[in-house]
């Protein structure tokens, strides 16, 4: 199912890279991360479609069928339905585990540094946003209205995923992710006063 370019295959083998490493550094299972991974996005409606919330749902229901119908070891499959419930951002549920804490902390860390602007960028074009308001690009004396305006998304969203993420080794890769995006908007708003000037 065709939904944004921001989830496309690159978005998977990045996640599941990221988790991985995760996994690694936490010691965690790896027979529960690595599938909830690879198959975290196994379903996705669009950021804008109605339903959006239970895509996670869609995705982890689909993913267990998958994994019983090739004879993935049924222990496992519980713990990767709850990692590939729980790693939506827009579904809101807490991770109980720390395998599902990882592929939701890998999912997150997608959104953050160069890949994250690259994919706010993306998907905001195809929703038709405009880039930045031009009163107050960079909401100093207003709330973040990412529904129109895409640099709104940074602070609306994207800043704060640093304080959201579980483990310790991903708190220290969203922050140095967090700071690249803070440099790019001190960048882009140099650009911006130096042609309104």
């Amino acid at each position: 199912m065709k939904t944004d370019l921001a989830h496309d295959f690159n978005h998977i083998l990045r996640v599941v890279k990221t988790a991985k490493e995760l996994c690694e550094q936490e010691r965690a299972a790896s027979e529960i991360v690595t599938p909830a991974a690879w198959l975290h996005d196994c379903f996705s409606l669009p950021k804008n479609h109605p339903d959006r919330t239970n895509s996670s749902k869609y995705a982890a229901d689909k993913a267990v069928q998958f994994l019983s119908e090739i004879n993935y070891p049924e222990k496992y499959l519980e713990p990767i339905h709850h990692a590939i419930v729980a790693h939506s951002f827009s579904a809101n549920i807490t991770p109980r585990t720390l395998e599902a804490k990882i592929v939701q902390d890998a999912d997150r860390l997608d959104a953050l540094g160069a890949i994250g602007i690259a994919r706010c960028m993306q998907v905001s074009a195809k929703l038709e946003r405009e880039l930045y308001s031009t009163d107050d690009p960079f909401c100093q004396l207003r709330l973040p209205d990412d529904e129109k305006y895409t640099v709104d998304h940074f602070y609306k969203k994207l800043l704060l995923i640093a304080d959201s993420v579980n483990t310790e080794s991903a708190k220290l890769e969203a922050k140095k992710r967090t700071q690249f995006m803070l440099n790019f908007l001190k960048q882009l708003n140099l650009e911006i006063m130096s042609n309104n000037g």
